[in-house]
């Protein structure tokens, strides 16, 4: 009797897990080559086998079966090519309990397919039923069990790292790149960030997110996903819809709410479901990783509240330029709170603009608030001109504070408690000196002088010890003062008023409610900072 001739498929699979691959290439590694000898190895020992074909899945993972050797090699079997496979171990097929169970006890008997793990010595022809039935399933088990582990540790070090403010992602985001010193770190791309910067820019002056889009895509700017192809790097994305990728709304949104750009690193939205299941679940954001001072920012944190501001209400753009008018996202009813809306009346030649409540227009029980643009011009024009010379008056306060502490409450609570630590010090220090006398006088005992002595000092170490600490973090907060110069020079220059623009809006108002008879309220946006240089220059005043 003739004995059965087989051809054989001889698979090969290396995971990242497996720490035989570079991770960015698919290059063959040397552990493909060592599965593919000890294939070779047991064919030049079995005349009856023939080989097939070989497929080598370089890279992928045994949770899940989505590979492409893999596919091409259950086709060759469906289509009768193949009836029997060859592996180096279970494993190698797959790590997951049931999908390989599946294949090995149902579908490759289905195929009459010859199943051969030459170094867990198992062979499907000859196995008996408890190897099939109980010895088999356990090592698939054993094995599914190493890739649960093996997620487990790869999700705890990834998180140690987020809380470490390491940025653990494969690509920066636009504008950043990798340190060439650092993986785990960001640094500002030259080209990028500059475009970025031109994004929050050209948002603050009342353009909307499609404007932005189609400015850049009209300037030729690469978006970020041709920028990153530019720059040779391989990368992936499911927003693409079109071969070349170009500028959309939502590009631009996604960055306008990247609070990375201002020097916080977030991680962590996202989590895998399982690790069998690639899909991922957007997490709550009390969860997130938040990190702050990690790399430089492009964006001044300022400039990013603004502009989150913006992004809350209705900012369309209006007109061939698609910018929004000009009290664009500040103005609301003072009643029901909602964003007012422009309206122009055209009449025999001129026009007329003016705002109104929309959930009057709606029909739904507000009052109109109709308010003309010209009008509400003028008022705030007018409100923020006395404004700004209020606080042109302590300007010369200015220069003290470059010089001394922008967080001047916290200096002065620092200073009491260090004024307080070391009263408590002299007051340790004069009942320890004490002590030797009490001894003399006989008051205390010997034992009663080692241990009053002990305690003594020990406060007293541990108050010099929050002295010096307190006094660290005093000269750090003065030293930060230099950083405010910027910021503060940005103030006086803001406040040299000439006219009503979008830029002295933002800088100054944060809301505008109109009610009922024209009523204004006005909520200015640098307030708190103000009262606090008044606040310094009463107490300098006083001293």
């Amino acid at each position: 009797m003739t004995e059965p001739i087989y051809f054989a498929a001889v698979y090969l699979r290396l995971s990242k897990d497996d720490g035989d691959i570079d991770g960015s290439i698919k290059s063959e590694s040397n552990s493909i080559s060592a599965q593919r000898e000890l294939a070779f190895s047991y064919l030049r020992e079995h005349e009856e086998i023939e080989l097939f074909d070989i497929y080598a899945d370089d890279g992928y993972s045994g949770v899940n079966f989505d590979r492409p050797q893999f596919k091409r090699m259950m086709s060759d079997i469906e289509a009768g090519h193949v009836n029997c496979v060859i592996v180096k171990d279970l494993s190698r097929l797959g790590r997951d309990y049931i999908e390989a169970g599946r294949l090995l006890q149902k579908t490759f008997p289905a195929f009459h397919v010859r199943f051969i793990a030459i170094a867990d010595q198992f062979d499907s022809q000859t196995a008996d039923h408890t190897a099939k039935s109980l010895v088999l399933p356990i090592k698939n088990f054993i094995n599914d069990s190493y890739c649960r582990d093996i997620s487990q540790k790869v999700k705890s070090h990834q998180k140690i790292k987020r809380e470490q403010g390491k940025f653990i992602s494969p690509f920066a985001m636009y504008g950043y790149r990798k340190s060439a010193e650092d993986k785990n770190k960001l640094c500002p791309d030259g080209y990028a960030a500059d475009i970025v910067r031109r994004i929050f820019a050209w948002k603050l002056e009342g353009m909307s997110a499609l404007a932005i889009a189609e400015r850049l895509n009209g300037l030729g700017i690469r978006s970020p996903m041709e920028y990153k192809k530019f720059r040779g790097e391989k990368f992936c994305t499911s927003f693409q819809k079109h071969a070349v990728a170009k500028w959309s709304a939502a590009a631009v949104k996604r960055i306008l709410d990247n609070e990375v750009y201002t020097g916080v690193l977030v991680q962590g939205k996202n989590e895998q479901i399982n690790y069998k299941v690639k899909k991922t679940t957007a997490r709550p954001r009390k969860e997130w990783a938040r990190v702050e001072g990690t790399h430089e920012a492009i964006v001044p944190q300022e400039d990013f509240a603004m502009v989150q501001a913006l992004l809350a209400v209705d900012t369309r753009g209006q007109g061939k330029a698609g910018r929004a008018h000009l009290f664009s996202g500040l103005l609301f009813c003072g009643d029901c709170k909602e964003p007012m809306i422009r309206r122009v009346n055209r009449c025999k030649g001129t026009s007329r603009v003016y705002f109104i409540c929309p959930t009057r227009n709606r029909g739904q029980g507000c009052t109109r608030h109709s308010v003309p643009q010209e009008e509400l011009k003028t008022v705030v024009f007018r409100i923020l001109q006395i404004y700004t010379a209020i606080n042109l008056e302590i300007c010369s306060q200015l220069e003290y504070i470059q010089r001394t502490e922008v967080h001047f409450e916290e200096v002065s609570r620092l200073a009491e408690e260090i004024e307080r630590f070391r009263k408590e010090q002299e007051k340790y220090l004069e009942l320890r000196n004490c002590l030797r006398e009490d001894l003399k006088t006989g008051l205390i005992t010997e034992t009663d002088f080692k241990n009053f002595r002990t305690v003594f000092e020990t406060q007293y170490q541990e108050l010099k010890n929050a002295v010096f600490k307190q006094e660290e973090m005093k000269e750090e907060m003065l030293r930060s003062g230099i950083a405010a110069e910027k910021r503060l020079e940005k103030f006086k220059k803001d406040m040299e008023l000439t006219e009503l623009n979008r830029d002295a809006l933002l800088c100054f108002i944060s809301r505008i409610e109109v009610y009922e008879h024209k009523k204004i309220y006005i909520e200015f946006r640098s307030r708190e900072e103000f009262s606090g240089i008044l606040a310094l220059h009463s107490v300098r005043r006083e001293a």
